[in-house]
C-alpha cells in the first residue's frame, strides 16, 4: 500500500526543528557583532553560507550593494514566488537595539522550512539579503535595480515588546543641510566672520515654530552632526541631520516646502551658504496585505501568541516602498518587554529566551503563511494575476524607454 505523503505544515514543522540550533546560534552570533548600514558583511557572509548550505542558488552584491545578496530554491517555472526578507543592520552604539538580527535569523527560517515543501505547493522561495534599513534604504535600491521583479508576494516579522499585526507606519524623508561661512578668530576680529554654526541654529528655531502649524501626527527631529572645531574660531562650516514624517508620501510632498524654506532661513539670516542632500531615497507608509496578515495572526495564535490588530506604527520602514509594489506583510512578534526599540534596554531583551522564541516562531509562521497562500487556490490566483500586471507593465515601459531611445 502506498505512503501518504505528511501534509506540508508537518514537513515545515520538521525542517525548522531540524536547523532550530542552527538559526538560534546565528541570531546570537549577529546580536554579539552588530554592524550598522552598508557594513553588514559578518551578517551576510553568515546568512548566505548557511543558505548555500542547504542548497539555496545564492546571488551575493544584488544591486550593486556589497552586503545584500539573495537566494533562492524550488521550482524556477512556479509562478508563485515567495519573497522573505532579511534586515541585518544595527544601530551606531546601541547595537542590536531594533532586533535585525532576528529578522534575519526569523527570515533564513522561513525560507529553509519553506524550501522543503517548495517542489509539493510548486511555489518558489526567495529570501532577500536586505542592508541598510536603518538609514540608506536598502530595499528600494534592491526594488529598483529589479530584485523583487520576481518576487509575488514579501513578508517578515520585527521584534517588538507584543504582537500586533496589519499596521501602517509613517512615511519619512531625510535631509542633510550644510552650511558654508567664513572663519575668523572669535576674540580679536568675529566681524571678520560668518558664523556657519549661526545658520544651524536659526534653522532649528524655524522648524521649532513650524511645528505649531503642522498636522496632527507629522514628526520633525533631527541632530547637529558638526556645529565648528574650537570655541575661539567662527566656524566656517556646519552641518544638521534632519528627518520629516508623516502619514504617506503626498502629505511629505506637500509640507517639504515649507521645511526647506526653514533651512533656507539659516543661510539667509547669516550670509552662509546652503547645500541640502538627501541621504537616501524616502520611505513610503507600509501598507500590509490584509490577507497574509490574517492569516500570519491565525499562525501565531495557535503558537500561543495573542497579536493585536495594529491601526499604526509611529515609526518608518522602507518595506514601505515593498508594500506600495507588491503583497507585503511586516508584523511584529513580541518579546513580552516594556523596552521599546532604538533604546539600550531594548537591545539587552534582544538576546534570550524570549528572543530565541522570536525567531522560531516568526520563521514558523512565516512558512505556514505562504503554504497556505500556495494552496488557496483563489488568493492564489488573485496575487499571481497581479504579479504578471505588474511584469507586463514594466516590460511595456522598458520596450517604451528602448523604442525612445537613441540608437548608438
Amino acid at each position: 500500500m502506498a505512503r501518504t505523503a505528511p501534509p506540508p505544515g508537518a514537513v515545515i514543522r520538521a525542517r525548522l526543528d531540524a536547523v532550530r540550533d542552527a538559526l538560534l546560534s546565528l541570531a546570537r552570533e549577529l546580536h554579539a557583532h552588530p554592524e550598522t548600514a552598508f557594513a553588514e558583511h559578518r551578517a551576510a557572509d553568515a546568512l548566505t553560507r548557511l543558505l548555500a548550505d542547504a542548497g539555496f542558488a545564492v546571488e551575493r552584491g544584488t544591486a550593486g550593494l556589497p552586503t545584500a545578496f539573495t537566494a533562492t530554491a524550488g521550482p524556477a517555472d512556479a509562478d508563485l514566488t515567495v519573497g522573505l526578507c532579511l534586515e541585518y543592520d544595527a544601530l551606531p552604539d546601541l547595537g542590536h537595539a531594533c532586533g535585525h538580527h532576528l529578522i534575519a535569523a526569523a527570515g533564513a527560517g522561513a525560507a529553509l522550512a519553506l524550501a522543503a515543501v517548495a517542489g509539493d505547493l510548486g511555489l518558489r522561495v526567495k529570501a532577500l539579503g536586505t542592508p541598510a534599513e536603518e538609514g540608506g534604504g536598502g530595499k528600494i535600491l534592491m526594488l529598483d535595480a529589479g530584485a523583487f521583479d520576481d518576487v509575488s508576494c514579501a513578508m517578515m516579522v520585527h521584534p517588538g515588546p507584543a504582537d500586533d499585526f496589519g499596521g501602517t507606519s509613517r512615511a519619512a524623508r531625510g535631509v542633510e543641510a550644510e552650511y558654508r561661512g567664513r572663519a575668523a578668530h572669535a576674540a580679536v576680529a568675529p566681524y571678520d566672520g560668518v558664523n556657519a554654526a549661526d545658520a544651524c541654529v536659526v534653522a532649528q528655531t524655524a522648524l521649532a515654530l513650524l511645528r505649531q502649524q503642522l498636522p496632527d501626527g507629522v514628526r520633525m527631529h533631527g541632530i547637529v552632526t558638526h556645529g565648528g572645531d574650537r570655541t575661539n574660531i567662527i566656524p566656517a562650516r556646519s552641518r544638521i541631520s534632519w528627518q520629516l514624517r508623516a502619514d504617506t508620501l503626498e502629505e511629505l510632498e506637500t509640507l517639504w516646502p515649507r521645511v526647506r524654506a526653514c533651512f533656507e532661513a539659516g543661510a539667509v539670516a547669516t550670509g552662509c551658504e546652503l547645500t541640502l542632500t538627501e541621504p537616501a531615497a524616502a520611505y513610503a507608509d507600509l501598507r500590509q496585505d490584509a490577507w497574509l496578515g490574517e492569516t500570519y495572526a491565525r499562525h501565531v495564535r495557535a503558537l500561543g501568541r495573542d497579536p493585536e490588530p495594529a491601526a499604526f506604527i509611529g515609526a518608518s520602514t522602507d518595506m514601505g516602498n515593498i508594500s506600495h509594489f507588491l503583497p507585503a506583510i511586516h508584523p511584529t512578534i513580541g518579546l513580552s518587554c516594556r523596552a521599546r526599540p532604538h533604546t539600550a534596554e531594548f537591545a539587552e531583551v534582544t538576546a534570550g529566551e524570549h528572543a530565541d522564541r522570536a525567531v522560531l516562531d516568526g520563521a514558523l509562521a512565516m512558512a505556514l503563511t505562504a503554504a497556505d497562500l500556495a494552496a488557496d487556490p483563489d488568493r492564489r490566483a488573485r496575487i499571481t494575476a497581479a504579479h504578471r500586471a505588474r511584469a507586463g507593465a514594466a516590460g511595456a515601459r522598458q520596450r517604451r524607454s528602448s523604442a525612445g531611445s537613441p540608437s548608438g
